[in-house]
């Protein structure tokens, strides 16, 4: 059974690390769309993604399932818990893909205003708020007896929550850019790379703080394992940024995905075996073991998951490959 929920806690944190690679670019796009100065570089930023955004999404629907099911006391005291911040998450998720559906069907230059503020408000918010939940379940959650949160909102607004929503935002807005420099031809590459080298060293400065504050507070499991993945995102991250100096687009992006999945994993080995720490009083913490679903309910989840992902995992390959070229800014 321990071996099942085990299996079941990484699986989660696989399908969160692929749609934060994944919708990273995304999101990140969005955030470089407001500093795009001509109609026409902003028009490519939206079909450099076009193709991406709404498969890329399926993998945190996925997440969220399959946190429902294999673990339905955690889905109901996070979901719950962080209610209207994840309101707020769905309302600029909306909005970015009613702003990329709308965007181009009237000609007219306040309709295309309104949308493009629309698609960045829609990618900036979300960015944000994942590192401000990532960084209040890090730092544990006032629970009762029966797994409800009793803290109020603006108890989930505090330091080092928000420092995280900055480490999400500024790592997100790092990942577009060079997403844009590898996916984007003309002028807009070389702004591209600048944009890159600057949210890159923010990145990794709000990054290394964020991280010690957290190793000298908030670690639960075994303390080595996580800081091995933190070290590896920062070697990741700084891979980045030399490779993005250098001009090589396409090891400059590979590195910035490395860099999230490390980001990522040093998160889930902090937490392990917690999934929901409870900060007044440890004993009521939710964690891997004492939160998960019947051992009959995991076994046949993970039989659908192991045909499902693959599947999954071939299509997101395919449409990658098929609009693989670069996208020409025109004039």
């Amino acid at each position: 059974m321990q071996i099942l929920q085990t299996i079941w806690f990484l699986l989660i944190g696989i399908l969160l690390i692929v749609y934060a690679i994944l919708d990273g670019f995304d999101l990140g796009v969005g955030f470089w769309h407001l500093f795009a100065k001509k109609k026409e570089e902003r028009a490519a930023f939206i079909t450099s993604i076009e193709p991406f955004w709404d498969g890329n999404e399926v993998w945190l629907l996925t997440g969220g399932g399959a946190l429902f099911a294999a673990f339905p006391p955690v889905y109901a005291t996070v979901f719950s818990g962080f209610y209207l911040a994840l309101v707020l998450v769905l309302l600029g998720l909306i909005f970015r893909a009613v702003a990329i559906e709308f965007r181009n069907k009237v000609n007219d230059s306040r309709w295309i205003s309104f949308w493009d503020r629309s698609f960045a408000f829609g990618s900036i918010l979300p960015s944000l708020l994942y590192g401000v939940a990532i960084g209040n379940v890090l730092r544990g959650l006032e629970l009762n007896e029966i797994g409800d949160y009793t803290g109020g909102f603006f108890a989930l607004l505090n330091p080092f929550a928000l420092l995280c929503g900055l480490v999400g935002l500024s790592m997100f807005a790092f990942h577009g850019a060079l997403y844009l420099a590898l996916k984007l031809d003309g002028e807009i590459v070389s702004n591209a790379r600048q944009w890159a080298k600057k949210s890159g060293i923010l990145f990794l400065l709000l990054f290394l703080v964020a991280a010690l504050w957290g190793m000298k507070n908030y670690l639960y499991g075994i303390a080595f394992i996580p800081i091995i993945f933190l070290v590896l995102a920062l070697l990741s991250g700084a891979s980045a940024l030399l490779f993005n100096g250098k001009e090589n687009e396409k090891l400059a992006f590979i590195s910035s995905c490395v860099a999230i999945e490390m980001v990522m994993l040093s998160v889930a080995f902090a937490l392990f075996p917690n999934m929901v720490p409870c900060s007044n009083n440890p004993e009521l913490s939710l964690t891997v073991y004492n939160s998960s679903s019947s051992q009959l309910t995991l076994l046949s989840m993970l039989i659908i998951a192991l045909i499902g992902m693959p599947i999954v995992l071939a299509y997101t390959f395919f449409i990658h490959r098929i609009f693989k070229e670069k996208v020409k800014i025109r004039n």
